[in-house]
């Protein structure tokens, strides 16, 4: 259990909040690179942080990522039209360039003195693994580019995409360091479903429904191990990175791809549940990428030309009494990323933690947000910040079975710091 006023500390992420000032410290995932496909193209309307924004590709194909609304009388330049390296107000013709300057003021002339005066918020963008990052906090404080180990992977070893998810960040997040619950969530997909289905580990997950969690510290973040019974001389390790300040990685299944996640707050109630799979040392089968296109494994299936997906709060999930009841979907919702999502949701936008009860299996949890309140807090008074370091971000997941006095910490160094290029150790 939390205070509410650690919950409000956790969950808040707008400007000047303990969150939302230490989040400005990293790299943000704010699109798909696909979202801006060539130079001139339409801008894209982006909230992060609490921050409305709008996103365009300018002529010579640099982004820009500056503050939605027009400095003059506040139109919003996602109407505007994007021309030679600017986006023009289309209201009175005020135009900006990637780096938020005005750089045209039609009704002052070329020589008037307010056209230098007006300058939009505007933030630096890279791009790297398919998506725009854009920095949002002191300009002298810039940390090097990501480099997560699915950021670094060849386009063709990796799929991303993205969903609206109608919660606070920290319960998604949440949802994405806890092994206990997938025996009852996910048991059912677990069989079925093509990215998971084959794993010995299937089978270690339906034999033990309370696995032991232990968690060892790293430089960027957390690895949160949870055990549970194999043979009868083993263990069965599945071990969850936590990344600061929001990824996860899951452990692999058999020969399936990595799964992992970036939890990015549109605001205090809605967030951007990005999900990634990847293979370390191989291309995605043509198999596994029409799967994952087709909302199979962490993935899901869209209301067509949006990122909201078509299993949602509005229809109920779309859920199916019935598959429920017959123990096809334990939450009778299809798919693991909206049987995650569906129940993140159901706590509300912003979950009230001061009327919690954890138990053992919480303690991933407990961890993380301890994590996340010291960051914040070595951030408030200028100490050093885990992951910011591209080598701190070096780390994947792994499943492992150990024999019963061996731990993961020494013995599964190799498969979570494992060379780019290797090959993953999994079950």
């Amino acid at each position: 259990m939390v205070t509410q006023e650690q919950n409000d500390a956790l969950t808040k992420v707008g400007p000047g909040t303990l969150m939302g000032d230490l989040f400005r410290r990293y790299w943000i995932p704010a699109l798909h690179a696909w979202e801006l496909p060539e130079p001139d193209c339409p801008p894209v309307r982006v909230k992060l942080l609490g921050e409305r924004l709008v996103a365009f590709r300018d002529t010579a194909g640099r982004i820009g990522l500056i503050d939605e609304f027009c400095a003059h009388r506040g139109v919003s330049l996602w109407f505007g039209r994007n021309e030679e390296c600017g986006l023009r107000c289309p209201y009175h013709g005020w135009k900006y360039d990637v780096t938020g300057q005005c750089v045209d003021l039609p009704s002052e002339g070329d020589n008037g003195p307010m056209r230098s005066r007006m300058k939009l918020k505007a933030y630096p963008c890279i791009e790297a693994g398919d998506l725009v990052w854009t920095y949002m906090g002191p300009p002298e404080l810039k940390p090097e580019p990501p480099a997560l180990e699915w950021v670094k992977v060849p386009a063709e070893r990796r799929f991303v995409s993205k969903r609206y998810q109608e919660c606070n960040y920290l319960q998604a997040l949440e949802g994405g360091i806890d092994s206990s619950h997938v025996t009852f969530l996910h048991g059912g997909a677990l069989k079925r479903d093509p990215l998971f289905v084959g794993s010995k580990g299937n089978e270690y997950n339906a034999g033990d429904t309370m696995p032991q969690f232990d968690i060892v510290d790293f430089e960027g973040g957390l690895l949160i191990g949870a055990r549970r019974k194999a043979e009868a001389d083993s263990y069965y390790w599945r071990i969850t990175p936590y990344i600061v300040p929001w990824y996860t990685i899951i452990p692999p299944r058999a020969g399936h791809p990595l799964g992992a996640h970036a939890w990015v707050p549109i605001d205090d109630e809605h967030t951007w549940s990005w999900s990634i799979n990847y293979h370390p040392s191989r291309a995605l089968t043509e198999a596994e990428v029409t799967a994952m296109k087709d909302g199979a494994g962490i993935h899901v299936k869209y209301v067509p030309g949006t990122f909201i997906p078509a299993a949602n709060k509005s229809n109920d999930y779309l859920m199916d009494r019935a598959a429920q009841k017959a123990g096809i979907h334990f939450s009778g919702v299809e798919g693991i990323g909206m049987q995650d999502a569906s129940l993140q949701e159901s706590m509300g936008p912003v979950q009230d933690r001061s009327r919690e009860h954890l138990c053992p299996t919480d303690l991933g949890v407990v961890r993380m947000r301890r994590t996340l309140l010291k960051a914040a807090e070595d951030n408030r008074l200028g100490h050093r910040l885990p992951a910011l370091d591209p080598a701190e971000q070096h780390v994947r997941s792994c499943s492992i079975v150990l024999p019963r006095e061996q731990h993961f910490k020494e013995h599964a160094r190799h498969g979570l710091f494992a060379p780019l290029d290797s090959e993953p150790l999994t079950v």
